[in-house]
């Protein structure tokens, strides 16, 4: 139930869902005041979140900043959070999304010696079976690679943030209770909420943020300030998602 309500409240919390909303509400209102106040917001929101720079700035005050990887120390394991891929059922394989970066940088840690093993936690975050298992599959797709088998370790229970650092737990606790030095790999927008969820379960965790939307320069292009990308709205889906999951889950008792 809290799984679906939690995609429920995702949908209402996003930008793209007001903008529909107050589109339906300018043309079907029997009031033309209020016909005219919605097109106006409608634009409004438009723009503003469509606004590329404007979105970079607010993100900028949630994401945890990067790492360079030659200033990290060496580690036992690396977490590697799911959320990454997309499965086609047509052709059989994973395709990885902008969070794939989780991964490929889990690789140049583990290839240059930062982290022993890789741990992947997750197995799929929809309501319905598409066919994805993410943990399960991206290991097939990293041995077929030549990593070996034994340091690849897979957390194949959990649908979200907090079950991941539960299942985790479970794991590293009965299977390797020698391990004490944890490497967490995710975005840099999921990086809090993350951490505070490992810290729950009494984990102490080394932040490592990947696919990074700002950094300490800004160096923004005159078109970002003044030509609207619809695209920026799918990134605000991410960000309202972080922030609403971070305070939902602190509500529950999950951080």
């Amino acid at each position: 139930m809290f799984f679906i309500l939690s995609k429920t409240l995702l949908f209402l919390t996003s930008p793209f869902a007001w903008m529909i909303g107050f589109m339906f509400v300018g043309f079907l209102h029997k009031k033309e005041l209020w016909r005219k106040r919605s097109k106006w917001m409608t634009l409004s929101i438009f723009l503003i979140f469509s606004n590329n720079v404007i979105f970079l700035e607010f993100c900028r005050l949630w994401e945890v900043p990067g790492s360079k990887i030659e200033n990290v120390k060496p580690h036992d394991l690396g977490i590697v959070l799911t959320g990454m891929g997309e499965y086609n059922n047509d052709l059989d394989i994973v395709s990885i999304r902008r969070g794939g970066d989780r991964i490929w940088q889990a690789l140049s840690l583990y290839h240059k010696g930062k982290i022993r093993k890789i741990l992947i936690t997750g197995d799929n975050g929809y309501v319905t079976d598409r066919g994805l298992h993410e943990a399960k599959q991206i290991k097939e797709v990293l041995v077929s690679w030549g990593i070996p088998k034994q340091d690849i370790i897979t957390e194949e229970k959990s649908r979200n943030t907090y079950e991941n650092a539960l299942e985790t737990k479970k794991i590293l606790s009965s299977r390797y209770p020698h391990m004490n030095s944890f490497l967490l790999i995710t975005s840099g927008t999921h990086m809090k909420r993350s951490l505070a969820c490992f810290k729950k379960q009494e984990m102490r965790c080394t932040p490592f943020s990947t696919d990074l939307y700002t950094g300490p320069t800004r160096g923004y292009f005159w078109d970002q300030f003044i030509i609207p990308d619809v695209s920026t709205f799918s990134d605000w889906n991410k960000l309202t998602k972080e922030w609403v999951g971070f305070v939902t889950y602190d509500i529950i008792g999950y951080l």
